[in-house]
């Protein structure tokens, strides 16, 4: 590994390895993350699948975001999968936006196969991401149906923007290895958990 990446602490990576790239604010982290991660390695068949514990989203009221390091823990605990790593790394190489973390991964991992996740949820958003168009081009996408956004997600401006580029369900486990942009919307059991249910709960 070079010096860039021991400081940013990235997994251990070789080449034509099949990443999955979970990002979010785990704030916090819970079972729900752990369903969408074991969905994502089974249907996608991916190798590994990485929690990026992100510095802060800049989407979302940053007023009750935990500590890094507390929510990191906590994504530990939960995760407990020899497949599942967890990583900070975003608040090291100081991105603030996802394409910035897409766009230092791709360079710096050239020969891993990476992949997007994201929930359904996200997806109904996506078109309000900073040059979502752009990280759409950087990496296939795995989208997660989520309660709630099985038909708004897919028909959700930024998803009609790239409707083009959809491959069949059928299709998922190849999408590792196809050429970006390719994206897959991936059926089956909803978690309803959030992170913000859990914190109102405490």
């Amino acid at each position: 590994m070079t010096h860039g990446l021991d400081a940013a602490r990235l997994p251990p990576v070789v080449p034509g390895l099949r990443v999955g790239l979970y990002g979010g604010s785990f704030n916090p982290a819970h079972a729900g993350h752990l369903h969408v991660s074991r969905m994502a390695l089974r249907r996608l068949r991916l190798d590994r699948v990485w929690w990026l514990v992100t510095p802060g989203n800049p989407l979302k009221d940053r007023r009750e975001l935990a500590p890094l390091s507390e929510r990191m823990s906590t994504a530990r605990d939960v995760a407990h999968c020899p497949r599942i790593a967890v990583t900070g790394f975003e608040a090291a190489i100081g991105a603030r936006y996802t394409i910035e973390t897409l766009r230092w991964l791709c360079r710096h991992c050239p020969t891993v196969q990476f992949v997007w996740i994201m929930g359904a949820d996200s997806l109904a958003s996506f078109h309000r991401w900073e040059r979502f168009q752009e990280i759409a081009s950087l990496m296939p996408i795995a989208v997660i149906d989520r309660p709630g956004y099985t038909l708004s997600g897919p028909n959700a401006p930024g998803a009609r923007a790239l409707a083009r580029w959809r491959i069949d369900e059928t299709d998922a486990p190849l999408l590792a290895g196809l050429r970006a942009p390719a994206w897959v919307f991936l059926h089956g059991p909803r978690s309803s958990l959030s992170s913000t249910a859990l914190r109102n709960r405490v």
